[in-house]
């Protein structure tokens, strides 16, 4: 496949929510041609002042763009604008390339591999890591499944949008590995959450234990920020605790099916689908939220939820 410039090729891309619409204006300012789709019109709107065009439909888009980028919240939302009659397959052009940024289950990323072969498109899986501060920076990470040509030949576009980007494998591998990066991200972001409970029930000063905290080596950069956030109390999502409420059932059903035990994971999910059962739109840090309300309700409370911290020390 011939290197992809802005000169060249007109791209499109569906989904402009909070990883999305960073993604987009970047490519925008950098100089490709992008045209948008969202179901709710108004967002892909907003792209309009930095150049982007809005296209009326999903067919429309993808007729008209030899490159299709999507960032959607679910499986189900990717099967569903790609598949069928109004689909991006029923319309692409052959040749074409599909970069799928949507943390999907990996046979989702097979699934449409196999189908754009059937129509002459190539399709990578290319996901993400990092929040919307690094997308609005360029500063993801990107984890690349697929023909490694077809990859190689998109590095103009992962250049604009990442600070590294790096090709796994065949089909599927792109997603994986994020489910193993978001593994890591999950249970680092709960085992943070018990410890602060446990240091603000021992008598700790909030504040000064999250400052103190988020100077260590053993705090995950990806999680420094979260620490300062809650220090304010600000849970306003850069990652939404609902995808990785999401993601959670992804990692723990893909280990399932390969034969990996999950223990903290498993840990960890529950604790974050009890914060997401309150319905706010929250950062996946909120957690940190949930732990500490289980540390005021004292340890006879938490021997019936399951979550072992110790409340006192006698």
């Amino acid at each position: 496949m011939n290197p992809i410039t802005s000169e060249k090729n007109k791209l499109g891309f569906l989904g402009i929510g909070y990883m999305g619409r960073p993604i987009v204006q970047r490519l925008l300012e950098s100089g490709f041609k992008v045209a948008t789709y969202d179901r709710d019109r108004s967002k892909a709107e907003e792209l309009i002042r930095y150049g982007g065009t809005v296209a009326e439909s999903v067919a429309q888009l993808s007729s008209a763009c030899d490159v299709v980028l999507s960032c959607l919240p679910t499986d189900e939302a990717v099967l569903d604008v790609y598949k069928g009659p109004n689909g991006v397959f029923a319309s692409a052009l052959r040749g074409a390339l599909v970069i799928d940024m949507s943390t999907v289950n990996p046979e989702t990323s097979l699934e449409l591999s196999k189908l754009g072969s059937e129509r002459g498109v190539d399709v990578l899986d290319v996901t993400i890591s990092g929040s919307t501060p690094a997308a609005e920076q360029g500063a993801l990470i990107l984890f690349g499944g697929g023909d490694q040509g077809c990859f190689s030949a998109a590095e103009s576009i992962f250049s604009v949008i990442a600070r590294k980007h790096f090709y796994l494998g065949p089909s599927g591998s792109g997603a994986i590995m994020k489910l193993v990066v978001n593994a890591l991200l999950g249970i680092g972001m709960q085992a943070i959450a018990e410890a602060v409970a446990f240091g603000e029930k021992s008598g700790l000063d909030r504040n000064r234990l999250l400052d103190v905290l988020s100077q260590t080596a053993v705090v995950a950069p990806a999680h420094v920020g979260k620490l300062q956030r809650a220090m304010k109390n600000d849970y306003s999502p850069q990652f939404p605790l609902r995808l990785m409420h999401k993601d959670f059932g992804l990692m723990l059903s893909h280990a399932a099916a390969a034969g990996a035990d999950m223990p903290a994971a498993r840990a960890a999910s529950e604790v974050n689908s009890a914060q997401s059962a309150q319905g706010q739109e929250q950062d996946f840090s909120a957690v940190i939220l949930e732990m500490e309300k289980r540390a005021h309700l004292g340890s006879g409370e938490l021997g019936r939820t399951g979550i072992g911290i110790a409340a006192s020390h006698k």
